[in-house]
């Protein structure tokens, strides 16, 4: 895979890297061992077949018939349909973006502190929220210098990713090796069917079978943020698609044998039944407990010492917790500077208010620069509140992110659509083609608009059919605040268009 480009555009090695770290989370992995066990896998090949691979290959065509257009999905959805459409789908997508920052920003502390303690020790609100500004302070001054330096961190972000996969999955194979080729979770037929986890953690029913269904589909979400990079992409006719392919087949690759391979020397019935029941391994702790459980895992396969075997565990935690640093670094890079550039870049400069608009040497620096007020100030008013009551606070952050639950991911049924109206022009010039027939590109379309859709559906419906826990508002007010998101934003979207348009009837709708 060759890196070479020229200054100021994304190599292919660096766009497959930024692309990676985009989609593949690395919390996924052991969340979805925690939940169902090996069972987890045939869930994940379903999420990839029904919607990331085909989804991947729509934005790959859109992405490369549009070349040359620097407002990535808007530019895509406002040539396909047209301004107001693309506008109101581009806004609620990126609107979802700015909780995805708070709520990350505020995690930031917890791999720091593993590097340092080896453990993740109880912080106090007024660190959490000083770590989160310092990190959106850090994230957007190196935004501001513009995409070489992007580049850099999420490359690094990148090769971090793959290094803890790649020390998982070693350490993996190497106990298992030692053990005489025996997993430590055995591999039946039954166990890539049922959840191993206590029922009263994972109910082991329908709804619960569903509800991880729509949680392997949203694992894939994230390839469409690269399509505002593709103008900056070296050689796009030929490495933009070859990016998305490349980092695709590693993706879902790298869920299923990362799933895999935890089962090979973490005995989930032994090991981590109790452990779960009693609440002493949660998402918060669990990259740092498996990765913990590996260094262990090996030192006693080698017959090491006790002490050695626990300073193997304390190094493989820390390590864990440096190569989270730089993968949410390398994510968060991403999307903290390609959704904003998209949006500002494809769109009119006049819809904006003031010099919001405005580019810089083709940054978006002002909108950089107020984007990160407004993350600032939704932390602090959250820290504010919490203040005076931690309940508050909670329910204040449930409600926003219940209003982008559902935001976040109803824009893919927009440029599903933007994609068919696309194949079925044959005006527009199409240089790369997966889905050769406007027949196959139809079932193709309804296929993944029924998977975004039910999954959708099942996320707003979900807490009713569940009791009320401390992180919910309430089975009826987290649906409501669910579909009240994506309304307001699109009500929002639609009058900042229809004013732009009544007040400039003869600018085009896209950048000038």
């Amino acid at each position: 895979m060759s890196s070479t480009k020229t200054k100021g555009k994304l190599s292919l090695l660096a766009l497959s890297l930024m692309i990676f770290t985009s989609v593949y989370g690395l919390n996924n992995i052991p969340q979805a061992f925690f939940k169902m066990g090996y069972a987890s896998i045939p869930w994940y090949i379903i999420g990839a077949l029904f919607f990331f691979i085909p989804f991947a290959f729509m934005v790959t065509e859109l992405g490369s018939a549009y070349k040359d257009a620097k407002g990535g999905v808007y530019s895509w959805m406002v040539r396909s349909v047209g301004p107001t459409f693309a506008f109101v789908g581009t806004f609620m997508w990126y609107t979802a973006g700015i909780i995805w920052m708070v709520s990350t920003s505020d995690k930031i502390l917890i791999p720091i502190a593993n590097v340092i303690f080896g453990t993740t020790p109880d912080m106090s609100i007024y660190l959490i929220s000083a770590f989160a500004i310092l990190w959106m302070t850090f994230i957007t001054f190196v935004s501001l210098k513009g995409i070489d330096s992007i580049q850099k961190l999420t490359s690094i972000g990148g090769i971090a990713v793959i290094a803890l996969n790649i020390v998982l999955m070693l350490g993996a194979a190497i106990v298992l090796i030692l053990k005489g080729f025996h997993p430590a979770t055995p591999l039946t037929a039954d166990a890539f069917i049922n959840s191993p986890a206590p029922t009263s953690v994972v109910p082991h029913n329908l709804t619960s079978y569903i509800a991880f269904m729509v949680f392997a589909i949203f694992a894939y979400a994230g390839v469409e943020v690269v399509g505002g990079l593709v103008d900056q992409t070296d050689k796009p006719e030929k490495n933009f698609h070859k990016g998305i392919v490349i980092s695709s087949i590693i993706i879902v690759l790298g869920y299923a044998l990362g799933i895999l391979f935890i089962g090979f020397f973490i005995d989930y019935k032994h090991d981590w039944f109790n452990a779960i029941a009693n609440g002493s391994i949660n998402f918060g702790n669990l990259p740092f407990v498996l990765m913990s459980d590996l260094g262990s895992s090996i030192g006693q396969s080698l017959h090491l010492s006790t002490s050695a075997t626990h300073l193997l565990a304390d190094i493989s935690s820390r390590f864990a917790g440096l190569t989270l640093l730089l993968s949410y670094a390398g994510a968060f890079m991403t999307f903290l500077y390609s959704p904003l550039k998209q949006i500002i870049s494809g769109t009119p400069r006049h819809l904006w208010p003031g010099k919001l608009g405005h580019l810089e040497n083709d940054i978006p620096k002002n909108a950089l620069k107020t984007q990160y007020l407004v993350v600032v100030f939704i932390i602090l008013i959250n820290l504010i509140i919490s203040l005076f009551d931690k309940g508050s606070a909670a329910n204040f952050f449930n409600i926003l992110t219940n209003m982008t639950n559902v935001a976040a991911t109803v824009p893919y049924i927009f440029i599903v659509f933007a994609y068919y109206k696309f194949k079925t022009n044959d005006s527009i010039e199409k240089p790369f083609i997966i889905f050769k027939s406007n027949l196959m590109a139809k079932l193709v379309t309804i296929l993944v608009i029924l998977a975004i859709g039910f999954s959708n559906l099942f996320t707003v419906i979900e807490p009713i059919l569940q009791p009320q826990t401390a992180s919910s508002l309430g089975g009826v007010a987290d649906a409501t605040t669910m579909l009240a998101g994506p309304l307001i934003f699109a009500v929002i979207a639609y009058l900042m268009m229809r004013n732009f348009r009544k007040k400039y009837p003869n600018d085009g709708f896209e950048h000038k």
